[in-house]
């Protein structure tokens, strides 16, 4: 028995060596599966690395100057100095509340018509200037990161400022009348921020998810049911019955994702009464409005499973292809981070991917109570990436046929 242990264990040896060659040359043979093994980590990597990044870059910074002096005018600039903020700016200050309202900003800076004489009064000895931050509240993450950021280049540039007051235009010392230098008090502690929070004034974050779970579930849900259902279909050889049938193929792709888009248009319904009832969570806009936007998102989301699962072989390919297309979503769509807090390349990236727009509507709708107008531009494209994805869901069919 002792001697044949040693040939039993080569023989088990020689079994496995020949199981893993043979898993390892299916494998390489796939190109889609090759590619996901090397693409999703990478992908993954960068994504968090960038994603979860809690820096404040290229931020859209509205600003109102009532002010109009060369301090005013120095502050905005140091604002913009070290790249934190990409100040816009705006003649009224309800300019700059509808900016916000529509979400083309995340914060803005009121500066008062007196800010340069108050500094002048802080130069003597008086209390500090003052200046106002509105942010929105609804973003809680890039609400408290850009305060801090204002706060502490409010404080420095107002420090320098009121030591600019001090120092005389000859060169010396302001005086207060009698000859003695001003007293330094609150002068040294910059510029006063006063901030003031829109949309979510407790900072609470679950409005800010409840609203985004409304894409991820629309986007990841509808994508995948629609391609495992209709790859199975194919399989069993009724999707192959119906192509030959006299239906035409955008008949065919009607046939398929109205039925399922009514089903989800439940699943809104029933999203949003469980938000409110248990969560808390009532869109602050039109419930309407936002219900009609989301039946029209679910069309677009059940004409990408289409097309994932005309181009699919199995229905493991099609869930393959709908977690591949989750990865981006998560990440880059804003669902869980605000693409607003996003270095630039990766803000521009998101605006490709559908959910981005729709995650952007359904928080503004539910925390912002924009209307229509305010969101025109996302909603027209949302309404281009429909056109689209319907126009490819009928070509793939047809081609398939």
């Amino acid at each position: 028995m002792r001697a044949s242990t040693p040939s039993g264990l080569a023989v088990r040896w020689r079994r496995l060596r020949t199981l893993m060659r043979r898993e390892a040359r299916a494998t390489l043979r796939d190109p889609f599966t090759v590619t996901m093994l090397i693409a999703v980590p990478l992908g993954a990597l960068l994504a968090f690395g960038y994603t979860l990044a809690v820096n404040v870059k290229d931020l859209a910074l509205g600003v109102h100057d009532a002010s109009g002096t060369a301090a005013s005018r120095r502050l905005v600039a140091e604002l913009a100095a070290n790249g934190t903020f990409a100040p816009r700016r705006f003649a009224t200050r309800d300019r700059v509340e509808r900016a916000l309202v529509a979400g083309r900003i995340s914060a803005a800076v009121i500066i008062p018509p007196d800010f340069d004489r108050e500094l002048r009064e802080q130069a003597a000895g008086g209390r500090p200037a003052e200046i106002q931050v509105l942010y929105d509240g609804g973003e809680t993450v890039v609400a408290g990161n850009a305060e801090g950021f204002l706060q502490g280049i409010a404080a420095a540039t107002g420090t320098a400022l009121v030591r600019d007051q001090r120092i005389a235009p000859g060169g010396g010392e302001r005086t207060n009348g009698g000859g003695a230098p001003p007293r330094a008090g609150p002068a040294t502690n910059g510029v006063k921020v006063v901030t003031r929070v829109l949309f979510n004034p407790t900072l609470d974050g679950t409005p800010f998810m409840v609203s985004g779970t409304f894409g991820f579930v629309l986007t990841f849900l509808t994508t995948l049911i629609t391609a495992v259902s209709i790859v199975n279909e194919k399989l069993t050889g009724t999707f192959e019955q119906l192509q030959v049938t006299p239906a035409t193929s955008g008949e065919i792709v009607l046939g398929k994702i109205l039925p399922l888009g009514a089903v989800f248009t439940l699943d809104v319904v029933l999203m949003v009464t469980l938000g409110g009832v248990l969560l808390g969570v009532w869109p602050a806009g039109s419930l309407v409005f936002f219900i009609v936007v989301a039946c029209f998102y679910v069309l677009i989301s059940l004409a990408l499973g289409l097309i994932f699962s005309a181009t699919s072989a199995t229905a493991a390919e099609a869930v393959q292809k709908t977690v591949l297309f989750s990865i981006p979503l998560n990440f880059l769509g804003g669902f869980i981070f605000p693409v607003r807090n996003m270095p630039f390349v990766f803000r521009q990236l998101s605006q490709v991917l559908p959910a981005t727009h729709f995650i952007e509507i359904s928080r503004a709708i539910y925390l912002r109570a924009a209307g229509p107008l305010a969101l025109a531009p996302r909603l027209a494209l949302l309404g281009l990436f429909g056109v689209i994805l319907m126009a490819m869901a009928f070509r793939t069919v047809a081609r398939r046929a």
